[in-house]
């Protein structure tokens, strides 16, 4: 996220490319192009564009900020709400499994997750079982 630059992102396309993608068997080489989904309330070409509103160089990186500040910012507002055992790799969890939830297909799923197989996009979701109904729902429309 915080490796993003503004040449990686495609805003008409609404896709962004991941450099480097994190793959344990292949370190270098692993870029990705993801679509930038509106499924969760939130519009991820907005909030880009909305970045780009603070600087009129778009150039380097979108978000200016290093990892470990990011890091640094979610565990103190975590503390701030008194919001225990929450880590921000739990958002990439809760993320895929919101995905699901919208009703795209395991293939669907991993284009934007970034993983190679079912076994370990499994280990990252976490479906609800209430969840089902508007699962099916979203199908049959």
């Amino acid at each position: 996220m915080a490796r993003v630059e503004w040449c990686d992102f495609d805003a008409r396309g609404r896709m962004l490319l991941i450099r480097n993608r994190k793959d344990p068997r292949k370190k270098k080489g692993n870029d990705q192009r993801i679509p930038l989904l509106d499924v969760s309330g939130y519009d991820a070409c907005k909030i880009i564009e909305e970045q780009g509103r603070f600087s009129n160089i778009r150039e380097g990186r979108i978000f200016p900020y290093s990892g470990r500040s990011v890091g640094t910012a979610f565990r103190r507002q975590c503390q701030k709400l008194k919001i225990d055992d929450l880590h921000f790799h739990n958002l990439r969890h809760e993320a895929t499994s919101r995905l699901f939830e919208t009703g795209l297909s395991i293939e669907q799923v991993a284009l934007v997750t970034g993983h190679k197989d079912w076994k370990m996009l499994r280990r990252y979701t976490h479906l609800r079982p209430e969840t089902l109904h508007s699962i099916r729902a979203v199908r049959s429309a």
